[in-house]
């Protein structure tokens, strides 16, 4: 801010007069080169199409990427459009228009089921073009290795009677339901849907697949197909279908699907013998055994892998809701409150098809086992989405501008993971979110216009990765 003095009353007064050549989001200059390199508008606007009847002024792909960029610089809400939008000096830099809170939300409604698939083919194009321009070594890595697709959901709470695609949820929270397909190994999400918190995602987790699958990389889907290995699908027990198992077959996938724990796999698990037990690869207190067991209607390569932890009397809750209550048997969880016993077995079970042996990836169950403990990576995404961009919430009571404000938080976090892979920042363990705020992204800066040119000037001493970060991006191959 500079002071510039004005005469009241007789007087010579001092009135602040904000300076538009500062910015505190000077790494978005970083964003805007990263959405040129990746062509992030032009593949929006490509899988979007028109939405309005005249092509003049913010299009569908400009307004979705502009609200990735907002959540990303830490606007949580449709109004924060409008406090960015007076920041005059990081316009400059970015490579996006400023857009009002009401343009964006007009535009938003908008979209139907057309315009959203076409945000998600959309991101599917940016992910090919940044899968294109990484390291040689690193894309080699992401084709050598087995291709993991985890599918989740996740409760967004909302408060208010007028929300349009919101229900009460068994908990008694009014929530919108994000319905996702993640890349594990990529840290990318490949295809996403709104729904409410009383809709089942089983019967539409095979369409999603299918969806997340055409939404990878050609040449990591390529090199997943070559030989015995294959794309495998991970899913919680949300996703117990023999529907999502069927459809995996039909994609030329395997599958792992946390089992519900009704009668029959407990019968089969109260058969296991104990010498059958072996411990579990890097879970200390966990055993893990084979089951002769598969659901009915099931692939006929099913079979159950069970894993039993053991949980101290002591540790269990007073509360009947609690959810480790439930994956304790039923008889053991009374003997244990009774003081009959000192400790329990929590039990999962996973339902697979996955070959163990003869050569194949995985030796054993052991490895099935550990490898699907990893499925809490897109619970990951999940927190980066809400802590990260602003899918804690949802802004608005129209379901369409939701759905692409859930769009607009997921594109966020995929942003943020290829701007680290493609910058080598991740070398070390990928940061989320926040902290590439606080250190990349929301930066004091001078932006000033020097022989007709922009320039960018950083506080003098302040150590900071822009400039490296900037240099790495600009040498990516440019644009054809």
């Amino acid at each position: 801010m500079r002071l510039r003095k004005r005469r009241v009353g007789g007087k010579r007064v001092r009135f602040g007069v904000p300076d538009e050549s500062l910015t505190g989001s000077g790494g978005v200059v970083a964003l805007a080169e990263l959405s040129r390199k990746l062509r992030v508008v032009r593949s929006l606007d490509a899988g979007i199409g028109a939405v309005k009847q005249r092509e003049r002024g913010v299009s569908g792909g400009q307004m979705v990427a502009a609200l990735a960029q907002c959540q990303l610089l830490g606007g949580q809400n449709l109004s924060a459009l409008d406090e960015q939008r007076l920041d005059v000096a990081a316009g400059r830099l970015s490579a996006l228009p400023g857009l009002p809170s009401t343009t964006a939300a007009g535009l938003a409604r908008r979209f139907g089921a057309d315009q959203l698939a076409g945000v998600e083919a959309g991101a599917a194009s940016v992910t090919a073009r940044a899968f294109d321009l990484l390291p040689s070594a690193r894309r080699e890595a992401l084709c050598a290795g087995k291709v993991s697709i985890d599918m989740d959901s996740t409760d967004v709470e909302v408060y208010g009677r007028r929300k349009q695609g919101v229900a009460y949820n068994y908990q008694g929270q009014r929530v919108g339901r994000p319905h996702v397909a993640a890349w594990a190994e990529g840290g990318l999400v490949l295809a996403a849907d709104l729904m409410s918190g009383r809709d089942d995602v089983r019967p539409a987790a095979g369409q999603l697949l299918r969806r997340a699958l055409a939404a990878l990389p050609a040449p990591a889907l390529a090199a997943a197909g070559q030989g015995d290995r294959r794309v495998r699908v991970r899913a919680d027990a949300g996703y117990f279908t023999a529907d999502l198992a069927w459809a995996a077959i039909e994609a030329d996938c395997d599958f792992a699907i946390a089992a519900k724990r009704n009668k029959a796999a407990w019968r089969a698990y109260a058969a296991v013998p104990e010498h059958a037990w072996q411990p579990a690869k890097g879970m200390r207190g966990a055993f893990v055994a084979v089951l002769d067991y598969a659901p009915e209607g099931w692939p006929p390569e099913t079979y159950t892998i069970v894993r039993r932890v053991r949980v101290e009397t002591a540790d269990i809750s007073a509360d009947g809701r609690s959810r480790r209550r439930r994956t304790v048997p039923a008889d053991q969880l009374a003997l244990a409150l009774g003081g009959q016993l000192d400790h329990v077995w929590a039990v999962s079970f996973i339902v697979t098809n996955i070959p163990t042996g003869a050569g194949d990836e995985f030796d054993s169950a052991l490895d099935v086992e550990a490898w699907f403990r990893r499925r809490t990576d897109i619970e990951d995404r999940f927190k980066d989405a809400k802590l990260g961009a602003a899918l804690r919430h949802l802004p608005s009571g129209h379901e369409a501008v939701n759905a692409v404000w859930m769009w607009a938080a997921l594109l966020a976090v995929n942003l943020s993971v290829l701007l680290q892979a493609l910058t080598g920042l991740d070398e070390h363990g990928r940061a989320h979110c926040p902290r590439l705020r606080r250190e990349l992204l929301c930066i004091p800066a001078r932006v000033i216009r020097h022989a007709g040119q922009l320039e960018m000037r950083l506080p003098p001493g302040r150590q900071t990765l822009l400039p490296e970060v900037l240099a790495r991006l600009r040498e990516l191959p440019a644009t054809a």
